[in-house]
């Protein structure tokens, strides 16, 4: 089968053949529909996310993908043959990874597709609601508390805007200009273009602003980051963390519930299809800040970070 890899020294994937991967007693393989690229991808051909992550030699790239179960291990009891599914590969080693035209993972990752969501919809939802979602829980109860929201016109800040309201936090969005409406009817009771300093009770900063962000917290107050390896450093009492994203099937099964209820907003920008980019490559849509793109995009998308 072809997948997409980054190896060494080289800032764009390449796409090269692989066998078909075997599955074990717990695993689903998938026929991909559909998978996204998401800017830690773009970091990982051009370089900086391999040494940030200890990466070395050839790895696979894609973190997202969904599309029809055509084999389960002999323990899978959640999926069957056929079922359209959508699901996360955490393991940034691994050297074929969701840019390919089958993927292997556990059935702890893999939820099903609701009838009423689109599987190149249904591919662009589990890194990013995934992340919202555990840095959210970290971050402890909402009741009576406020939340900044860096980024929250991005993929991953959009998504924490809709489920920190809806779990109860009074939130506060901060992002550019052009991205107050949907913030807004994300949630958010109030939107800023510039950061305040020690205003909320937490941070959950998904820009990745890092130390310019954690004056916006009060004195003993949380701060969540996206950078597990770069954790930043506490000032003021402050207790800081960063979310590390892991597969949850059961909780990406409710995530794409709502997104079929339209709670949590499906958000495209464009799609390529399997003719420009060749082969079985299925391509998904384009989300506007994770730029959720065909798997054979993802140079067009190294450009476009510039």
């Amino acid at each position: 089968m072809k997948t997409l890899v980054s190896q060494p020294n080289r800032n764009e994937p390449v796409l090269v053949e692989v066998p078909t991967p075997p599955i074990g007693d717990h695993d689903v393989l998938v026929d991909v529909a559909a998978a996204a690229v998401n800017p830690v991808d773009v970091g990982v051909v051009l370089g900086p996310m391999r040494e940030i992550a200890g990466l070395d030699g050839v790895v696979g790239l894609g973190w997202d993908a969904s599309g029809i179960v055509t084999a389960v291990g002999a323990s899978v009891t959640s999926v069957q043959d056929g079922d359209r599914v959508a699901g996360l590969d955490d393991n940034l080693a691994r050297s074929s990874r969701t840019h390919a035209a089958q993927v292997v993972l556990p059935e702890s990752a893999v939820a099903l597709v609701p009838g009423d969501l689109d599987l190149i919809d249904a591919a662009s939802v589990p890194l990013n609601a995934l992340t919202a979602d555990q840095a959210l829980a970290a971050l402890g109860a909402p009741a009576g508390r406020s939340l900044l929201v860096t980024g929250a016109g991005g993929a991953v800040g959009g998504y924490a805007v809709a489920l920190a309201s809806a779990a109860g936090w009074s939130v506060v969005g901060h992002g550019r200009d052009r991205d107050e409406q949907f913030v807004r009817d994300a949630g958010a009771s109030e939107f800023v273009t510039v950061l305040p300093s020690s205003a909320v009770d937490a941070v959950f900063d998904a820009a990745g602003l890092q130390e310019n962000a954690i004056g916006a917290v009060r004195d003993g107050g949380r701060f969540q980051g996206v950078y597990p390896m770069a954790v930043v450093e506490s000032v003021r009492g402050i207790e800081t963390s960063a979310v590390s994203v892991r597969a949850d099937a059961a909780r990406l099964a409710d995530l794409l519930r709502h997104s079929v209820t339209g709670e949590l907003a499906v958000r495209v920008a464009g799609l390529l299809t399997t003719r420009r980019c060749g082969g079985r490559l299925c391509q998904a849509r384009r989300r506007r800040s994770a730029r959720a793109m065909a798997a054979g995009a993802l140079r067009d998308a190294a450009r476009q970070r510039g």
